[in-house]
């Protein structure tokens, strides 16, 4: 039987759940509907932009970027505090709903899951339908949208629930790669980021379709083990099951303050390389490995960041943390000096939980 997951990612969710609990106390604009933004704080200028509206995003604005940045892209931006609490009963609120489909859930983060929807399609027409019902459902019952990506693993998923947004359902089934996922540009790929995105340029990789027939001995030599995970990536490649129960351990992780605040790109990859060879160490040491990295930065400002990301592999290799930690300080910093920077894993399993093997990991290993 084919799988069937769905990814479920809400829209600009820090903005959407301020706006509704806004107009349930009796607002007369929504924030979706103007240039608006979550984080910082007005009067200072200090801070980053935690979530924006679209309409903001047309004025460049972007997620992670310093609020005084903002303000000149768009001097009537309208800003509002982030209240965690609120986030937090909202995400309780929208997987409590989500489990009346499917106890099969992983939640990624606040505002993100995965849902194995396998066992439950002999009650609905077809994927589209069921996401359909949770789509509508989520719409009508709290005030905001989500996307949901459908596929028969986790990766193509959650590919296509990054596709067109907002208020949107996707598939992305093996069959529709060719045609949906290979003609975007290589750096829409699920774990490529900006600087992995020049590496491939280099070896004239631009489309994911590129990389999906490119030589995997090239990638192997130029990448490492971080190219074959990316061949396999885009190819469609992932067996990695949906994980409902949270591991044991907490996590594992490091941080440092510097004694000078880091301004450049090179010096912030330097910092983040001691610290995933810390914490690699310390799993390995610990008989763990983890499918979850998160990045912290704490700005000379004293305002903190953190960015996580899921990995398609549970790993204790420092090379695998150290790459997702670079992509994420990538999407989260926009130039500020750094006086603090931390590498976290969590979702943690024992190191010698059988992982699946494809036939391209025992060529290349042999």
């Amino acid at each position: 039987m084919e799988r069937i997951i769905f990814h479920i990612d809400v829209n600009s969710a820090y903005l959407s759940w301020t706006a509704v609990e806004q107009l349930k106390n009796g607002a007369q604009v929504d924030l979706r509907e103007i240039p608006a933004i979550v984080g910082g704080d007005q009067k200072s200028r200090h801070g980053i932009v935690l979530a924006k509206s679209t309409i903001a995003q047309k004025f460049g604005i972007r997620t992670g970027e310093p609020v005084a940045n903002a303000l000149k892209k768009c001097p009537n931006l309208v800003m509002v505090p982030p209240d965690m609490n609120l986030y937090s009963q909202n995400s309780k609120k929208l997987m409590d709903f989500l489990r009346s489909f499917t106890d099969q859930i992983e939640q990624l983060s606040v505002d993100e899951c995965y849902l194995d929807m396998t066992n439950q399609m002999e009650k609905y027409h077809s994927p589209v339908d069921a996401a359909l019902e949770m789509k509508e459902g989520v719409s009508s019952r709290f005030g905001f949208t989500v996307n949901i990506g459908i596929s028969s693993n986790k990766l193509l998923a959650k590919m296509a629930s990054d596709f067109e947004k907002p208020n949107r359902i996707h598939t992305l089934f093996p069959v529709e790669i060719p045609t949906k996922m290979w003609p975007l540009p290589v750096g829409e790929l699920y774990m490529v980021g900006k600087a992995t995105v020049e590496n491939l340029r280099k070896l004239e990789i631009m489309t994911i379709e590129d990389l999906a027939t490119t030589d995997l001995k090239l990638l192997n030599l130029h990448l490492k083990s971080y190219g074959t995970m990316l061949w396999d990536f885009a190819n469609g490649r992932d067996d990695s099951p949906v994980r409902t129960l949270p591991s044991e351990a907490k996590g594992i992780g490091n941080s440092t303050t510097m004694p000078e605040d880091v301004e450049t790109t090179a010096e912030a990859h330097q910092v983040l390389k001691r610290l995933a060879g810390s914490v690699g160490r310390r799993l390995r040491k610990a008989g763990q490995k983890a499918y979850m990295v998160s990045v912290e930065i704490k700005y000379h400002n004293f305002q903190k960041i953190s960015h996580q990301k899921q990995l398609p592999q549970a790993t204790n290799e420092d090379e695998v943390i150290y790459v997702a930690a670079c992509q994420l300080l990538e999407a989260a910093w926009q130039g500020e000096p750094i006086r603090l920077l931390g590498i976290r894993t969590a979702k943690l399993v024992d190191e010698s939980e059988p992982e699946q093997m494809t036939v391209f990991d025992f060529l290349t290993s042999i």
